[in-house]
């Protein structure tokens, strides 16, 4: 059932309002299913909800179906059912623009990554960053023009093997370098799976600083496992921006929409 954003484990997600900054937020959200086998359960319509009361700007958001035609099937005769959009248009809360390009095409349907806009999307681009055949994986690009400025928000979600997500991070460098002006300001957010920590040097050499809480603390951004975070896989990569604030909601609702926990920054201009 989808839960009121009135009060409880919701309330405590949404940033203050301030002038002059942008609130954005990453989230996997686990293709919408969560569980194994008969214990599969539809979590969308929830997922809705959550996204809405992160009242982000900007929403980059990984493992999202723009169709799949299994789940379709087992969740169609559920109380609220399979939505007939794709994910990215039914989790825009009311406004919102979204952009969607997949990255992996399986038997029954495919996935990708999006982008949930507040403010008004221009082009948008898709660059595939897969390292081998076993993982398909690519980069969302999306110009957003924010308070009078373009934008350039990619999202991301990198490979479950170390050196393919070193190759994937010197891809993602030279595409920012050879696809968006100098000085423009760029949100690379999204998962990327870097259990170890070892990402930030190769991210530092395209210009892009990551989002951290004010005191540098890794441990107050741990957004995996939901159930009972340790790893911070889910990060905002920014250049031209600074970080005001950094929070990771928390508490029953969260653990139970997807695997991983949602990351919220609060940015300003540099």
């Amino acid at each position: 059932m989808t839960r009121s954003l009135s009060g409880g484990p919701w309330r405590q997600s949404v940033l203050p309002e301030r002038a002059g900054t942008l609130r954005v937020a990453t989230y996997n959200i686990h293709k919408g299913v969560r569980g194994l086998g008969p214990g599969r359960r539809l979590e969308i319509h929830n997922l809705g909800a959550g996204v809405a009361a992160l009242d982000a700007d900007l929403v980059f958001l990984q493992e999202v179906r723009l169709f799949h035609h299994g789940d379709a099937r087992r969740f169609d005769h559920t109380w609220f059912g399979w939505p007939e959009q794709g994910q990215a248009e039914f989790l825009a809360p009311e406004g919102y623009e979204a952009a969607y390009r997949t990255n992996a095409v399986t038997r029954d349907g495919e996935h990708g990554n999006a982008l949930l806009s507040r403010w008004p999307v221009g082009d948008v681009e898709h660059a595939d960053v897969s390292d081998h055949r076993f993982e398909q994986r690519g980069l969302l690009h999306v110009r957003v023009r924010w308070q009078g400025t373009e934008l350039h928000a990619i999202v991301a979600h990198f490979g479950l093997i170390h050196a393919s997500r070193v190759r994937q991070a010197q891809r993602l460098g030279q595409y920012v370098n050879e696809r968006i002006p100098a000085g423009a300001p760029v949100i690379v957010a999204g998962d990327f799976n870097d259990w170890g920590e070892r990402l930030d040097p190769l991210f530092g050499q395209a210009g892009l600083a990551r989002s951290c809480a004010p005191e540098g603390s890794v441990r107050a951004m741990r957004t995996f496992p939901s159930r009972m975070p340790l790893f911070s896989l889910d990060r905002v990569y920014t250049r031209g921006l600074r970080c005001r604030t950094v929070t990771v909601p928390r508490g029953p609702a969260w653990v139970r929409m997807s695997d991983h926990l949602p990351l919220l920054v609060e940015l300003e201009p540099a």
